[in-house]
């Protein structure tokens, strides 16, 4: 991977953070980007979670029987009568009205619980606290004899806090189905081929699963879901999901492609100045304060010699190497929070004890009005050599190939960056075979999108030609990004670029037309709007349940003491 990013939620990958500090791994990692930059409501959110939730849940059960894992306190017996009985009612003051099947319910309710089982078995795989996080319920108990407190700082039993997790669940991936279904003339919309595919998959697996351990079909389902979860009824609500999922999709790719008035841009630029103000320079953080003071002491007040400093400095033979070249320790057009992303000593904050504000003394240098071409400071472990003073610059946003070869190692939980000199070498020849079979035929971008597609380890983008699209500075890691920023950079231009996780092949495709202050300023306002658009949708529909189907649903009435 190559950018640096953490992402909030279930929703997203690894992410990588700069200043040795990376988290995952892989190939160029995209942060939010484009269509999918927009940041949207809490109400939003939640849908997305519940859309997709019943998809990730597709992969978390196949385990649950086989494993004896399984959610205890189903009944096991299809009782498919349970399909007819209505459990919970979803309107809209649109006058819409979705009636859901106690077996329907019982489907969410198997989610969010299977959920907080999968979710308590990783938080204490990494040791961390299920106190501290919510999630200190003991499942071999009744759930109607533990509480917990609620989104609201309510204390609710376990069993009602999991009903309303259902429910919210329930109406976040219904409100989005249903409006899929009035965009589409009162039709459900076709998901798509790999969906379909994926669902095919999935349902086949478990009914081999189900034979493997003596289960009929119909039995795997109930011990996996609950009463009345049929095969038919997990088809439907996957598949409901999917619609759902997609058409929010749809939705952040209207909204993040919204064109604005430069009256609208001005006053962003304006109100948000502090936040678009880029700066350009070198930086280097050392293994102790003694070493960023002998760097520092040691730096020619014109830079020349910084990157011969950083390579004196480097612990490692890989970052000895790594920092030979200048782009390594370069940082062309950063912002304050791309700064503070690669966690430099110098961008730390501090809190005064009296009054309780925070301060960034560090940043407030590098970003001061009176900084000049060849200022230098060192704090703590980091050493800073200034390339260009903060301004609003107008350089574009960039579109780039690019095909990841990382070094093959000899076990898979190795990084790259422990990969032996000889598989860096290997990589860097079948890199430059790959370059050089781009070169000797027409050198087009489809062909070079075909290459990215068969060649590629980084499987963010590979699928996609290794497209990356309206990239800004500080998306990807320094050399990456550096080479895509560079003065002169042309489209067609290309080149092997190392990385951390590999040497990168680029591709040039040009720049944009937008200036990144220009683009961050749409993005933000596009995720303004339909967080507004996410709130006011959320509000036109009510859930709640039927009194009499209240009765019939999952209680882990088998397991009260």
């Amino acid at each position: 991977m190559a950018k640096k990013e953490v992402n909030e939620d279930i929703l997203s990958g690894g992410s990588i953070s700069e200043g040795g500090k990376k988290k995952a791994e892989k190939a160029p990692k995209k942060s939010k980007a484009k269509k999918s930059k927009i940041s949207i409501s809490k109400n939003a959110v939640k849908a997305i979670k519940s859309a997709v939730a019943c998809i990730v849940v597709v992969a978390l059960l196949v385990a649950y029987v086989g494993t004896g894992t399984v959610r205890k306190g189903f009944m096991h017996s299809t009782l498919q009568w349970t399909t007819a009985i209505p459990a919970v009612s979803v309107k809209s003051d649109d006058g819409d009205k979705i009636t859901v099947s106690v077996a329907t319910f019982n489907y969410y309710f198997a989610m969010q619980y299977n959920n907080i089982r999968s979710m308590q078995s990783t938080y204490e795989q990494y040791g961390l606290s299920l106190a501290d996080n919510n999630l200190d319920v003991d499942l071999d108990k009744s759930l109607s004899s533990q509480t917990t407190t609620n989104d609201d700082g309510e204390t609710v039993t376990w069993l009602e806090y999991l009903y309303e997790e259902a429910l919210e669940s329930i109406k976040n991936t219904y409100i989005y189905y249903n409006e899929a279904v009035k965009a589409n003339g009162g039709t459900d919309p076709e998901i798509t081929e790999e969906q379909q595919t994926e669902l095919n998959d999935t349902i086949n697996q478990y009914k081999e699963t189900a034979n493997g351990y003596g289960f009929t079909v119909s039995g795997y389902f109930v011990q996996a879901f609950g009463k009345g979860v049929t095969e038919k009824v997990f088809r439907r609500e996957a598949t409901r999901s999917y619609i759902a999922q997609n058409y929010q999709d749809q939705l952040k790719e209207q909204y993040s492609n919204t064109e604005y008035s430069d009256e609208d841009y001005d006053a962003y630029k304006t109100e948000h100045q502090s936040e678009l103000e880029m700066v350009s320079l070198r930086i280097f953080e050392a293994a102790n304060e003694d070493e960023a003071k002998a760097f520092y002491s040691e730096l020619k007040a014109d830079g020349s010699n910084f990157t011969d400093l950083c390579v004196k400095y480097s612990e490692s033979d890989y970052d000895k190497a790594y920092y030979a070249d200048a782009n390594a320790s370069t940082k062309l057009y950063a912002t304050r929070s791309s700064l503070q992303s690669g966690g430099y000593a110098i961008t730390t904050e501090t809190t005064d004890e009296e009054s309780g504000e925070s301060t960034n003394e560090g940043l407030d240098w590098i970003f001061s009005s009176d900084r000049s071409t060849g200022d230098t400071n060192q704090v703590s472990t980091s050493v800073v050599y200034m390339i260009a003073p903060v301004a609003i610059p107008d350089v574009e946003t960039v579109n780039v190939r690019h095909i990841l070869i990382a070094p093959e190692t000899d076990d898979e939980s190795t990084s790259a960056k422990d990969a032996t000199t000889e598989q860096w070498a290997a990589a860097l020849e079948k890199a430059q075979s790959i370059l050089d079979q781009f070169n000797s035929g027409d050198g087009t971008e489809e062909d070079f999108a075909a290459l990215a597609t068969e060649n590629s380890t980084d499987t963010g983008s590979s699928s996609n030609g290794g497209l990356y699209e309206n990239v800004t500075p500080g998306q990807m890691v320094d050399t990456f990004n550096n080479w895509c920023f560079e003065d002169g950079r042309n489209t067609g231009d290309t080149a092997i670029v190392q990385t951390e996780y590999g040497y990168h092949i680029m591709y040039f495709v040009g720049q944009s037309g937008m200036p990144v202050w220009q683009y961050t300023a749409q993005q933000a306002l596009a995720s303004a709007d339909s967080s507004t658009y996410a709130d006011t949708l959320a509000e036109k529909y009510t859930v709640s349940f039927n009194w009499f189907g209240k009765f019939y649903i999952e209680k882990d009435t088998d397991i009260d003491h």
